[in-house]
């Protein structure tokens, strides 16, 4: 289980030859991890480097607070304070440190910073958050469980390839859950009801315009997460989260036009779905759900 880690083996990889994936050498030699950029402007960052393990939490960055009544912090509502603040603890929280950096690896994981098929180890990862390597390996150890990395013996942990067969896969599972249940839903609930999820498809909207795809996975997630905790079932909210997080791992267009592009009509689905919803139109109410679980 985990990540195994013999005496010394963080010191000498590099001494035993063994590959660690970094970011081409910085003037005057020194190699710089390839981890998560920061979200904001580049003088944040810095700032955020410098202030030690806050630069987990400028990591994992903001997108935008969620709308209400959705039951989950909107990410960097875990933030550590910098350290210079006054009141601020002087350590953190292990388990919010490693929250902060599990948001900012999937973050990376979604936007193709971290590449599949690439070698990362924990050390290096852990000198950019400015954070021992311990809550990296935590946080890497449930990406393991959710299909994300696979774990490499002695070097760190690979970034799973998600294929075309993945995807396909992914996409039958989340049909098979999610559009008989809002089906039953959308004849049992009230028209009104579903005006409560307009607040989502704004916010999936306002994303979408910004062009920022990790902002806009998160956003449409939580517009799915809230659709179906209209059933009641608990257990399905979970479920279904965690196989569209898997599904989200498809790489990006590679010109920034058509991601953009992709984004808004995918946007612009939640509307038309909202509006088939209230009126009861099941037979569109299935389309729009099998289309937008197969994007």
């Amino acid at each position: 289980m985990g990540e195994q880690h013999p005496a010394g083996a963080d010191d000498d990889q590099g001494a035993r030859g063994e590959h660690v994936h970094s970011e081409p050498a910085a003037p005057g030699g020194t190699s710089v991890p390839v981890v998560p950029r920061a979200r904001g402007t580049s003088g944040s960052r810095d700032a955020a480097r410098a202030a030690g393990v806050g630069a987990a939490a400028t990591a994992m960055g903001a997108a935008g607070p969620r709308p209400s009544g959705r039951g989950t912090p909107a990410r960097g509502a875990r933030g550590v304070r910098d350290p210079g603040e006054a009141g601020a603890p002087k350590q953190p929280e292990r388990h919010s440190v490693r929250a902060q950096v599990l948001d900012a690896l999937r973050e990376a994981l979604l936007s193709g910073e971290l590449v599949p098929g690439e070698v990362y180890s924990a050390p290096a990862l852990a000198e950019r958050f400015g954070v021992s390597a311990t809550p990296v390996r935590e946080a890497m150890q449930r990406l393991v469980c959710e299909g994300a990395v696979e774990t490499v013996p002695n070097r760190g942990f690979r970034v799973a390839v998600c294929s075309d067969r993945d995807l396909a896969e992914l996409a039958e599972i989340r049909a098979l859950l999610e559009v008989p249940s809002v089906l039953e839903a959308a004849r049992a609930m009230p028209p009104e009801c579903w005006e409560r999820l307009r607040p989502y498809a704004d916010e999936a909207l306002r994303t979408a315009q910004g062009g920022d795809r990790t902002a806009y996975a998160e956003a449409d997630s939580a517009f799915h997460g809230a659709l179906l905790e209209l059933t009641g079932n608990r257990q399905l909210v979970a479920v279904a989260a965690d196989i569209q997080r898997r599904a989200q791992r498809r790489p990006a267009p590679v010109a920034p036009s058509t991601c953009a592009a992709e984004l808004l009509e995918d946007a612009r689905g939640h509307f038309e779905m909202l509006d088939a919803l209230r009126t009861r139109d099941l037979a569109t109410v299935e389309r729009l759900m099998r289309e937008h679980v197969a994007c």
